[in-house]
């Protein structure tokens, strides 16, 4: 049985991308010889990846063009699964669009034995930690406060995560990984 894991970068203040839709220049905070090998063990354990519309057509857009290397490599080549009620049909290697998301990871965690993936994908992965699917939430955690942006977790039911582990990385970012604890 594949576990789904969440993953993303996101500030002090809880906001994974800044005031404008894709203002990611915090990351180059926290980028670094670390979070590449732990970007290419993604490729190495997941079955798939999973996102969101929004994320879906950006990573496609970056991906698609960027140079040469072993992430770039797997980003491609990995199975996707967007989650979306308007986009028919993607173009980026070996994704497929699904209008019930849940269903379909249902089914993927039952038949894979490696890791799911959702990378950024906050509306997403809101609704899928209300569907009791996500299994660890993995967090880089970079030291800053953007004081405006999109917050990464959204306001719904309680959810209780239980920490895994937690490590600091040169950059002064931290990496934390959380069990989603089911509930009660």
């Amino acid at each position: 049985m594949a576990k789904l894991i969440g993953w993303n970068l996101i500030t002090v203040d809880g906001c994974f991308e800044g005031a404008k839709k894709w203002d990611l220049d915090f990351h180059t905070l926290a980028w670094g010889p670390e979070l590449e090998r732990l970007s290419e063990e993604f490729g190495d354990k997941a079955a798939s990846l999973v996102f969101g519309r929004v994320t879906y057509e950006g990573m496609a857009a970056y991906w698609k063009s960027a140079e040469p290397g072993r992430i770039t490599t797997y980003m491609n080549a990995l199975p996707k699964l967007v989650a979306s009620r308007t986009l028919k049909s993607a173009d980026w290697n070996n994704s497929r669009v699904t209008a019930d998301i849940v269903p379909e990871l249902k089914r993927l965690k039952e038949t894979e034995t490696k890791t799911l993936y959702v990378f950024g994908s906050a509306d997403l992965t809101h609704s899928l930690l209300e569907a009791g699917l996500v299994d660890e939430l993995m967090f880089c955690t970079v030291p800053v406060v953007l004081g405006q942006g999109t917050r990464f977790l959204k306001p719904g039911r309680r959810i209780g995560l239980e920490l895994k582990d937690t490590r600091p990385l040169a950059s002064g970012s931290i990496l934390s990984t959380y069990s989603v604890t089911p509930a009660a």
